[in-house]
């Protein structure tokens, strides 16, 4: 070990979690969004329309293709902005919470309801 990645008496220094955290509540995000497109996609004949990028796949190609873009935007925003903090670990369960909730989301009978 280097003298520069030990601090005081041999102690390793710590690394922060802000990245982590990121990557966990992007994730969240993503799958949110994903799930809250797709009912959209469902009950919106002009969103329907709007959604489609490539023909062949209909409305998918373009909710999976925003939900992406959602998650890879809200994931770089999140990485610069916590990069070398400690965030508070609620934010890995709210990004665990929204995963939930987007899973949940995008099975038929419950997605159905909205």
């Amino acid at each position: 070990m280097t003298t520069r990645a030990l601090r005081n008496e041999g102690q390793p220094e710590s690394l922060p979690n802000g990245p982590g955290a990121a990557a966990v509540l992007s994730m969240g995000v993503g799958s949110l969004s994903m799930a809250v497109l797709a009912i959209a996609a469902d009950h919106s004949p002009a969103f329907k329309k709007m959604m489609i990028f490539y023909t062949p796949t209909g409305p998918l190609s373009g909710v999976t293709t925003t939900a992406i873009v959602v998650w890879m935007v809200c994931w770089i925003v999140l990485d610069v902005a916590w990069k070398r903090q400690n965030v508070s670990g609620s934010m890995v369960h709210v990004g665990l919470y929204l995963l939930a909730i987007g899973f949940i989301l995008m099975f038929p009978p419950v997605g159905d309801l909205f």
